[in-house]
């Protein structure tokens, strides 16, 4: 079987979605499905090379919707090739361009929302929203409808997504997501990460690993660290440091670095800006736990990464797993709001090192049960075959 993804770009600063197709990738070509991706980057983006599998760029699109006449030309005399096409993301032009091309056609497509329809959107951004039901019936509405199966990465995404439109049909399937074991030395990792970061070297480290974005509750995460180091209730704090790694170089992340310094935390907060590769997992490796205490997280790919390593992770309860990661104890769960942040990082401070060792023992076992990604490959392959032969 060979299957065709379609994404608005694979520049890796777009965060799950691109990061999970590449962990797909080698899973699905060892149940002999064969991937390549089409994308609406433009060909000398430089982040289109190298990748791991043929990459079809139709771009340079215009604007930020990525609107792009060359894609539905391509999808058009390209599709027989492909036993299907697979849609990842919504309300940018591959969507909508997939169904132009595919529809009324043998060949089937599906789509992945990642997070996308999530009512979170709809009361954070009214504006926005009606914006989006302008939109809605006569683009992604038809798209969803008209898939042969809209595929969702848990029950809780699932669930949410009928909340957004009251004008919703689709037929849903539940894939699970996931990413492939760490490898490498584990050892090296982490010393390669405190060499780059040397500060940081006999620190305890509470981290970060994300856009710098307002849904991941930033700003709450700095309020709720100040309150933390100001608390007398915390013992040896001055041990403590709140790692933010990830991309900040929008207005935003710039805001973020100005809050960090208006609150005193200066010398509290290390910004390490976007780490990929043995980088990242040497940050992993470094930490005491991870913390996201995102107000929408569809799946959160850093918080299974985090899993994998072994590492205690403190999310809200709108990051879409939470109730796994609850279940299995690899972690604390609270409110997605100031309270509820302040209280993931005093609960997991104010434990003592054998309880602390205790949900560190849970993390892989709730990473092997939910998150490995040759479980969600069968389950995904399963599905292919299922509709499609």
């Amino acid at each position: 079987m060979k299957i065709l993804h379609v994404i608005h770009s694979v520049n890796p600063k777009g965060g799950g979605p691109i990061e999970g197709i590449k962990q797909l990738i080698p899973a699905l070509a060892t149940r002999g499905i064969e991937t390549e991706v089409m994308s609406l980057d433009a060909p000398d983006d430089p982040w289109t090379v190298p990748f791991p599998v043929p990459l079809h760029t139709t771009g340079p699109s215009r604007t930020g919707y990525g609107y792009n006449p060359r894609a539905v030309d391509w999808l058009r005399q390209n599709r027989e090739r492909f036993d299907a096409v697979i849609v990842n993301g919504l309300w940018q032009y591959g969507s909508f361009a997939t169904w132009r091309a595919l529809h009324g056609t043998p060949t089937p497509y599906y789509v992945y929302p990642h997070g996308m329809l999530d009512p979170w959107f709809k009361r954070t951004y009214p504006l926005k929203h009606l914006k989006k039901w302008l939109y809605w019936p006569w683009a992604e509405y038809r798209v969803l409808r008209d898939a042969e199966a809209v595929f969702f990465t848990s029950e809780e995404e699932k669930l949410e997504a009928r909340k957004s439109f009251w004008l919703y049909r689709c037929h849903e399937e539940v894939t699970g997501y996931g990413i492939t074991p760490p490898s490498g030395d584990q050892e090296h990792q982490r010393a390669l990460f405190l060499d780059q970061y040397p500060a940081l070297k006999g620190k305890r480290l509470i981290l970060f690993l994300g856009r710098i974005h307002v849904k991941k509750g930033c700003d709450q995460l700095l309020h709720a660290w100040r309150e933390i180091l100001n608390s007398r209730n915390i013992s040896h704090s001055a041990d403590w440091q709140l790692v933010m790694a990830g991309p900040a170089e929008s207005s935003y992340g710039t805001e973020m670095k100005r809050l960090a310094d208006q609150l005193g935390l200066r010398d509290r907060v290390t910004w390490t800006g976007m780490i990929t590769g043995e980088l990242k997992w040497g940050s992993l490796r470094a930490a005491d736990a991870f913390i996201l205490p995102s107000h929408q997280e569809n799946f959160g790919i850093s918080v299974v990464e985090a899993l994998a390593c072994g590492l205690p992770v403190l999310i809200s309860n709108r990051v879409n797993i939470w109730r796994e990661v609850a279940e299995d104890k690899a972690g604390l769960v609270e409110n997605d709001d100031l309270a509820g942040t302040v209280q993931l990082l005093a609960r997991w401070l104010e434990l003592n090192p054998t309880d602390q060792e205790k949900i560190r023992a849970q993390t892989n076992r709730c990473f092997a049960r939910c998150f490995d990604i040759a479980a969600v490959a069968d389950k995904l392959a399963t599905l292919l075959t299922k509709y499609t032969v």
